[in-house]
């Protein structure tokens, strides 16, 4: 017994070394086989995520507007007369950003149009970009309400062009464009949210069938014997199926009934040359 147990921890079959480098590896040809059997849960769980996340966007989630106002930095004193000029305007374009969002203006805003909320609350609403090689600045508000949206990006643009001539000692920055009222939602988008979902509904049923191939260590086949075993393989007993032992049963009675009749015979004849 010593001897055996040893042999068998030389073949890497003690507790603690037994498949511990077959645990990461996985049967990709195996895994096609189990997708390929489970397609049409896979597509069911697509189907139902596809579904479950649309419902969601367009009944539960509320759509979102977003309106956008324009002010041009450059003012009187900042013209584009030279190179100093233009890199002034950036400067300036950078200081802007920030004087936008303060707290100053956006209490003002908040005060102006009476909203229901908090400067941190104004201040998430608002997206401020400044497209490249210019002095533009496009202050982007999003709300619920479209005509909402489009009175809080003017007040904004409004206020901050005030605010930022006061602290600056400068000529108001001159906005170049007001706020129009969004026709469109900007989100949710039904389309992408549908189409995440019945992605994300396959994604798990394959995952799931993946850990189950993984976590299966079974042996099946005759190549599974070497593969986690290490051992070679004798002999093969095929397997019958319920319906071929039947056949087999049938077959071997008439085998038994012809050999009965056989014999029936041979005694028959053997009786007929004696006589």
């Amino acid at each position: 017994m010593q001897e055996k147990d040893i042999q068998l921890q030389e073949n890497g079959l003690g507790t603690g070394s037994m498949r511990d480098d077959d645990e990461i590896e996985i049967d990709l040809k195996q895994l096609f086989y189990e997708f390929r059997a489970k397609i049409l849960v896979i597509l069911l769980a697509g189907f139902l995520g596809a579904g479950l996340f649309g419902v969601y966007s367009k009944v539960v989630m509320q759509p979102v507007y977003t309106s956008t106002s324009m002010l041009y930095v450059l003012t009187k004193e900042t013209t584009l007369t030279s190179l100093a000029d233009l890199q002034i305007g950036s400067q300036l374009t950078q200081d802007y950003k920030e004087l936008i969002t303060s707290r100053g203006v956006m209490e003002q805003v908040i005060e102006n149009l009476g909203l229901d909320m908090n400067v941190r609350t104004l201040e998430r609403k608002i997206t401020i970009e400044n497209p490249s090689d210019t002095r533009i600045l496009n202050i982007s508000v999003t709300d619920n309400e479209p005509v909402m949206a489009k009175a809080i990006t003017d007040e904004v643009a409004s206020c901050a062009s005030e605010y930022i001539a006061e602290i600056m000692e400068m000529d108001p920055p001159k906005i170049v464009e007001t706020g129009e009222v969004p026709l469109y939602k900007t989100s949710p988008s039904v389309k992408r949210n549908t189409m995440l979902g019945g992605l994300l509904g396959m994604f798990i049923v394959m995952g799931i069938i993946t850990l189950g191939v993984v976590m299966n260590d079974s042996i099946k086949t005759e190549d599974d014997v070497a593969k986690y075993l290490g051992l070679p393989v004798l002999a093969v007993v095929p397997e019958i199926s319920a319906q071929g032992q039947k056949k087999a049963s049938r077959a071997a009675a008439q085998d038994g009934e012809a050999a009965s009749l056989n014999r029936g015979s041979r005694k028959k004849n053997g009786k007929g040359g004696r006589s």
